[in-house]
C-alpha cells in the first residue's frame, strides 16, 4: 500500500508539487496538470523539464490523471472521439518515459437528458472505450475507469455494464464522487444522490486504485453538484467504511488524495491561494495517514 495524490491541488507548478510530496515523505504524484495544462498536453520541452525535476527529487508518477474520455467529450461525436484518442496516444508515449503503467480514464460525458439506459449511447460508449482500453493494453498500460460525471458514473449498474462490455477494464474508485452525482441505478428519475458505500460494495472486486475525496452535497445539480468538501472521513463519502473494508480484504494499492478543499481544478471560477492550498494538501495527507493507522489498528 502507498500514498499519492493530485499535487496540482497544492501547487500549479512542478516545483511546488514536488515540495508537498516530499513534505509528506511520499514517493509518488498522480500527475494531472502542470501550470494549468494536463501533462499529456504540455509542450515537449516542458515535459522533459518536468521529467528531470521528478528524477532529481526521487519522485515517481504512479498514475496519469488524464482527461481522456472525460465529461468534456460527447460519446456520440466522432470528432470528439478522435481528439481524445489523440490525447491518449500522447499520454502513452509520455507514460513510457516516466515508467508509469496506470492511466485515469473515463467513459464520456453522462447524457443526463437521455434515458438511463439508451442503446444508442451505450453502443457508442462501449465501442469507443474498448478502443481506448486496447490502445492502453498494447502499450502495457492499464486504462482505469473513474466513477465521475460520465456514463459509468451514473450508477453502479452503469459501471458493471461497462465492465461487461469492455474486456480488461478495471476501476479507479473515487469515494467522494457518488455524493455529488444522481443515482440512476433504478431508472430516469433524478431525485436521489448516490451512496458511496452502496456503489463501492457492488464494484469492489474490479477496483485497482482509489481516489480519496469527501464532502457533502449542498445543492443537487445535473453534472457537478454544489459541494462542501471536507477532510477524509468527515463527509458523506463513507471513507472510513470503504477504506476499512479495503484494508480488511488485503488491498495493497494506492490511495490518492484529491482534497478539492483549497481549489477544484475543473472549476473555472476557482481562486488559488497557493500557500493555503499547500497547507491543506499536507494536512489532508497527514490526517488520512492517521485514519489508516487507526483502521489498521482496529483490524488486528
Amino acid at each position: 500500500m502507498y500514498y499519492t495524490g493530485f499535487a496540482d491541488e497544492a501547487a500549479a507548478g512542478i516545483d511546488g508539487q514536488i515540495e508537498v510530496t516530499k513534505a509528506l515523505g511520499w514517493k509518488f504524484i498522480e500527475a494531472r496538470q502542470i501550470d494549468g495544462t494536463n501533462i499529456h498536453d504540455i509542450p515537449e520541452e516542458k515535459f522533459e523539464e518536468v521529467c528531470g525535476k521528478l528524477a532529481d527529487a526521487g519522485i515517481g508518477v504512479n498514475c496519469f490523471g488524464s482527461t481522456v474520455a472525460n465529461w468534456g467529450w460527447e460519446p456520440l461525436d466522432d470528432e470528439h472521439f478522435e481528439k481524445t484518442k489523440a490525447q491518449l496516444e500522447r499520454a502513452l508515449v509520455r507514460m513510457k518515459k516516466l515508467n508509469c503503467t496506470m492511466l485515469r480514464g473515463m467513459s464520456f460525458k453522462a447524457q443526463w437528458e437521455r434515458p438511463a439506459i439508451d442503446p444508442d449511447v451505450e453502443q457508442q460508449v462501449f465501442s469507443k472505450v474498448r478502443i481506448l482500453v486496447k490502445l492502453g493494453q498494447d502499450a502495457g498500460v492499464e486504462y482505469l475507469h473513474e466513477n465521475c460525471n460520465n456514463y459509468g458514473g451514473q450508477s453502479w449498474k452503469h459501471t458493471l455494464k461497462l465492465i461487461e462490455n469492455v474486456p480488461g477494464l478495471k476501476l479507479i474508485f473515487d469515494t467522494g464522487n457518488p455524493v455529488l452525482n444522481f443515482d440512476r441505478s433504478e431508472g430516469d428519475a433524478l431525485v436521489h444522490m448516490q451512496d458511496s458505500w452502496e456503489f463501492y460494495s457492488h464494484v469492489k472486486e474490479f477496483i485497482r486504485y482509489v481516489h480519496i475525496k469527501d464532502g457533502f452535497c449542498t445543492e443537487k445539480r445535473i453534472g457537478f453538484s454544489a459541494a462542501k468538501y471536507t477532510f477524509a472521513g468527515e463527509g458523506d463519502g463513507k471513507v472510513r467504511q470503504i477504506v476499512g473494508d479495503l484494508l480488511k480484504n488485503g488491498y495493497d494499492g494506492g490511495f490518492s488524495m484529491e482534497p478539492h478543499m483549497g481549489s477544484v481544478f475543473h472549476d473555472a471560477e476557482g481562486k488559488r491561494d497557493e500557500a493555503k492550498c499547500k497547507a491543506i494538501y499536507v494536512e489532508y495527507g497527514r490526517r488520512f495517514e492517521k485514519l489508516v493507522r487507526e483502521l489498521k489498528g482496529s483490524c488486528r
